[in-house]
């Protein structure tokens, strides 16, 4: 689903219920359900869907039911059933499957505030009732798009997160090679100011430190495991100045490259 379809439908309000039991949604044409879990989990299923545990949303689309939410035997589970409808009627609405929030403390502040309004006396003027629903209607809307919005970054998060672990991957495969930020980058698909803040968030280092690092343990094994010259181990793991190799080494290890090889030979 779109953020279009936000934009050119209007989702109205029905009803809103709290269940802890099992229990199957029937499909009812025109009418959407969004499940909310409060506390536990549930497994829901439809005829499109295979089984599938519940930990927060979950949008039922007409086209797919009946839905079956079943609750754990061993464990309780609590969760929230409201059913909307949307405006104009005929208006493309395809939001269904898992929905995830970084928000819930908010999301359940609103779910209750909907909850409040079926138990307020019925008192109201015919002006207090319009808008009393037109603020259930504004409700609806941003839980809606809090779930729509924070499904996306979640969905973008996991994304983010695999094209690190590829690029990590790539690096320590080629770290003998020029490897640059634009170019890693480029390969990761992102920017290179996005890309740089993913990969300090992903490693706690800058991607700089991370290739320096991996270098200089390369360059140790070789040391320890080869007869080869410092200068060649040096062309060998990505330094092209076997100065600077060696300055970076003594920086890492603490002495220089000959200086460990030779200490460790007595090992």
């Amino acid at each position: 689903m779109s953020f279009q379809q936000l934009v050119d439908a209007i989702p109205v309000f029905e009803q809103i219920e709290t269940s802890r039991i099992s229990r199957t949604i029937d499909s009812t044409p025109d009418r959407h359900v969004l499940i909310v879990v409060l506390r536990g989990h549930v497994t829901i299923s439809s005829r499109e869907q295979k089984p599938a545990v519940l930990i927060q949303g979950y949008a039922c689309h007409p086209d797919c039911g009946p839905h079956t939410i079943q609750i754990p035997k061993t464990k309780e589970a609590e969760y929230i059933v409201i059913t909307y409808r949307i405006l104009p009627a005929n208006s493309e609405w395809t939001l269904r499957g898992p929905l995830r929030t970084l928000s819930e403390i908010k999301i359940k502040y609103m779910l209750d505030e909907l909850i409040r309004t079926i138990h307020d006396i019925d008192t109201r003027s015919e002006d207090e009732e319009a808008a009393q629903q037109f603020r259930k209607r504004l409700i609806m809307e941003r839980i809606l798009f809090i779930f729509l919005y924070e499904t996306y970054l979640v969905q973008d998060e996991k994304s983010s997160e695999l094209s690190m672990e590829e690029s990590l991957s790539y690096m320590n495969e080629h770290y003998m090679l020029k490897l640059t930020l634009p170019m890693l980058a480029k390969r990761a698909d992102m920017s290179v100011g996005h890309y740089a803040v993913r990969f300090k968030k992903h490693t706690g280092e800058t991607m700089t430190r991370y290739l320096r690092r991996i270098r200089i343990d390369k360059a140790k094994q070789m040391l320890l495991q080869t007869h080869l010259k410092a200068n060649e181990i040096s062309q060998r793991v990505g330094f092209a100045d076997y100065f600077h190799f060696s300055r970076i080494f003594k920086q890492e290890v603490g002495c220089s490259p000959t200086e460990y090889q030779k200490s460790s030979s007595k090992i």
